[in-house]
């Protein structure tokens, strides 16, 4: 099962912490054991790590090369 780590800049910390939101959207894709991190040198840097099974089976099945995995963000 890949574990993916995503981290961006955020314009609340705070609000982005408490939210339920990570787990109401990842939940029923099988994301499981979401954890979130703050850049200790800047708050308003945050990252949330996740396992994702379904994703691991997708990746397999399609013949990815999991440790390649790069996420990018469209324009």
């Amino acid at each position: 099962m890949p574990t993916i780590f995503g981290c961006h800049d955020m314009k609340d910390k705070d609000h982005w912490l408490a939210s339920p939101k990570r787990e109401e959207f990842f939940g029923p894709l099988g994301v499981t054991n979401i954890r979130t991190f703050v850049d200790p040198e800047n708050h308003t840097r945050v990252g949330v790590l996740m396992d994702a099974e379904a994703a691991a089976e997708a990746m397999a099945y399609d013949g990815v090369l999991p440790e390649t995995l790069v996420i990018l963000v469209e324009a």
